[in-house]
């Protein structure tokens, strides 16, 4: 379908997702979210498509979500819109999706960026919730990831204070997973995004849910999910292929079966 908020492109067995408001600096409005979300569907059902890579450009991931049109909105218009509701739709795409952040990417962007699985960043990348100078908190998961990825002390300061953090910064609070130059740092991402789309399929799709697991569940209650993921993946033909290509020293072919 065509959109025009965003671009779209398939390279091999990736799947890159451009946001595309320039004129806005990519803030996030109902539109774009609507788009995006309609994108990462359409590469979560295409079986050529193993991982997703979501970018912005050089200068800015995205400036937050589209402050003019929430700015006359009531806490009922709020509510019963679907605009925060849309970033749920990340969640349950089941495919990895890593996300390409070079430039600001900030409140709205900076949640969307956490809602990806990976994080490979410029070394110009900004990442801040600055949402408390203009009167409200993080509303689509930016208090709650924060917190996991850097801890309370510099999330709270993030959220009370406008603490932007630089990329170096990122890394060193494990927000994010690399940082190199802005001119290689969407060739990174589509390197990383091709070497986890050359794995297992079904493997993939299993770990990430079992990592997101951790953030949810008890140790205990995630050792038994872990588990059963584990026992389930023997019944695919990819263990079988994966196991037998391994003692046979070749490579394996994966079937997503």
């Amino acid at each position: 379908m065509p959109y025009e908020n965003i671009l779209t492109k398939t390279l091999d067995q990736v799947g890159l997702l451009t946001l595309h408001r320039p004129q806005a600096m990519n803030a996030l409005n109902g539109a774009l979210m609507v788009e995006l979300i309609a994108a990462l569907q359409a590469f979560d059902a295409d079986e050529n498509i193993r991982a997703i890579v979501i970018t912005g450009n050089e200068k800015v991931f995205a400036a937050g979500a589209d402050i003019v049109e929430m700015s006359t909105a009531t806490a009922v218009d709020m509510m019963t819109s679907s605009f925060v509701e849309l970033f749920d739709g990340i969640r349950a795409i089941k495919k990895p999706i890593i996300a390409a952040v070079s430039g600001y990417a900030l409140g709205g962007g900076c949640e969307l960026a956490m809602s990806c699985d990976m994080i490979v960043a410029s070394e110009k990348a900004k990442f801040g919730q600055p949402e408390v100078t203009i009167g409200v908190i993080p509303g689509a998961g930016g208090t709650q990831r924060l917190t996991h990825a850097v801890g309370k002390a510099i999330a709270m300061e993030m959220v009370l204070n406008n603490r932007t953090l630089k990329a170096d910064e990122a890394l060193k609070f494990g927000l994010v997973n690399r940082v190199v130059p802005v001119e290689s740092y969407l060739e990174e991402a589509l390197k990383l995004a091709a070497r986890v789309a050359a794995q297992a399929p079904l493997a993939v799709r299993q770990g990430k849910v079992a990592v997101n697991k951790a953030y949810e569940l008890s140790l205990t209650e995630g050792l038994d999910f872990e588990r059963r993921a584990f026992y389930f993946l023997f019944a695919s033909e990819d263990q079988t292929e994966g196991m037998a290509a391994f003692i046979e020293k070749r490579k394996p072919n994966w079937r997503g079966k």
